[in-house]
């Protein structure tokens, strides 16, 4: 999608009647989002005579801090943020602002991750991106070995016994490395069939995910995962696996989409792609989530903060996003026209597109992790189970007594 197609748009910018005023965005960026939301931004800054001020961060700034500065008194007015549903209580609807019906056939399938767990119909924030979890392979590792790759519809047993084999051949000192949250985990749990909630409420421990946690350490006590990844991070702290796959560490890296990026300008010295998402007894499971852009309630400017967010999910500014991050557009009708990514390389553009069908996949088979996604306390669950896991990975717990733990903690966060 080029520049002069978004420059085009300036005509399309909302119809707001406002006075010129100043707005400040705390806009988290892992690769290039926040640089091309700022550049988007120009065209409505020319078209309103308005100001957006860009505070551009690392993740942990937003994770870590946002909240306090909602609870000060001193929040931005604008944010680009991970925890959907969790911080709902701050947003400023955006429903007298926008037209609703639009933002209704445009983003439908995910305007509920962002409300109140009672459920209402307000317009909370844009999601800019949609994410899906998924395994990157280092295929290099996988030809030296002459190990073949499980096809499409493999189990996780399947890729298991498989990198048992590379790490053997190429003598590695393991075989897969998963981010240290359980939103990674949680995609596997759900195709050895955990359901992660019964009529709406949160369960955990059943079945399904104990027969993943029983399998995930044992591949630790095996060694085919890491002891520098889920063991060497402390208590609900997240760990980000990626740096195991880039040093050649691991054969997989069980991640994400937001990846693709990073890997494709920092990886030169092996091949590596995006393979469909292992399956299981409970289905093909992956979690979706993503980022989204809110206003929040403490804002000085709720109608330039709205027409602002208005004007970047409109479909010629979304899209613009997509091609030139390397994104999954949440807009439905674009889902349905498709992405430009010719300005992506080609293994960007092939892992965008087995990411997209990870994403269908996992609608189809295991719906549960789109309800997980939009649950408001699905971010203190992240933590809870890493915690527990890794002490039953260390021995510092039974996995029963772990198993137990994850039970009542997820029970007293549901209580407060």
């Amino acid at each position: 999608m080029k520049k002069s197609i978004l420059m085009a748009s300036v005509l399309a910018a909302s119809s707001f009647s406002v006075n010129a005023a100043e707005i400040k965005f705390l806009c988290y960026q892992d690769a290039n989002e926040c640089d091309v939301l700022e550049e988007i931004s120009s065209v409505w800054e020319n078209s309103t005579g308005n100001t957006v001020n860009f505070e551009k961060v690392g993740y942990d700034v937003v994770r870590d801090q946002l909240e306090n500065q909602l609870e000060a008194g001193s929040a931005p007015d604008v944010a680009r943020v991970t925890n959907l549903g969790g911080l709902n209580k701050y947003y400023l609807d955006l429903t007298p602002f926008v037209d609703a019906k639009k933002w209704e056939a445009n983003y439908g399938a995910t305007l509920p991750w962002y409300r109140k767990p009672s459920g209402d119909n307000g317009i909370y924030g844009w999601q800019a991106q949609l994410t899906v979890t998924g395994p990157y392979v280092n295929v290099t590792m996988f030809e030296d070995a002459g190990v073949d790759m499980p096809e499409e519809g493999a189990t996780w047993d399947d890729w298991a016994e498989a990198l048992r084999v590379v790490k053997s051949e190429l003598g590695l000192t393991a075989g897969l490395a998963m981010d240290r949250t359980a939103h990674r985990w949680a995609g596997p749990a759900f195709s050895y069939g955990a359901k992660f909630h019964e009529n709406g409420v949160p369960i955990l421990v059943d079945d399904g995910f104990r027969a993943f946690a029983e399998t995930f350490v044992g591949w630790h006590k095996e060694g085919l995962m890491p002891a520098e990844g889920w063991p060497a991070g402390g208590g609900t702290a997240y760990k980000n696996a990626a740096p195991l796959f880039l040093d050649g560490t691991v054969a997989m890296h069980m991640s994400g989409s937001w990846m693709l990026g990073n890997y494709d300008a920092n990886i030169t010295d092996f091949e590596w792609k995006v393979v469909p998402i292992p399956c299981g007894t409970g289905g093909c499971g992956a979690m979706p989530g993503g980022s989204g852009v809110v206003a929040f309630k403490s804002t000085k400017q709720p109608e330039v903060s709205a027409s602002f967010i208005d004007f970047l999910s409109q479909a010629g500014k979304a899209g613009y996003f997509a091609a030139n991050t390397g994104n999954i557009t949440a807009h439905q009708g674009l889902q349905k026209t498709g992405i430009d990514y010719s300005g992506v390389s080609q293994r960007v553009s092939a892992g965008l597109a087995t990411f997209a069908a990870n994403a269908g996949k996992a609608a189809d088979s295991t719906p549960q992790a789109y309800w997980f996604q939009g649950y408001n306390k699905n971010f203190a669950i992240y933590g809870i189970v890493p915690d527990y896991i890794t002490k039953a990975i260390t021995g510092e717990m039974s996995l029963d007594e772990a198993l137990a733990a994850i039970d009542a903690d997820v029970a007293a966060k549901i209580a407060e």
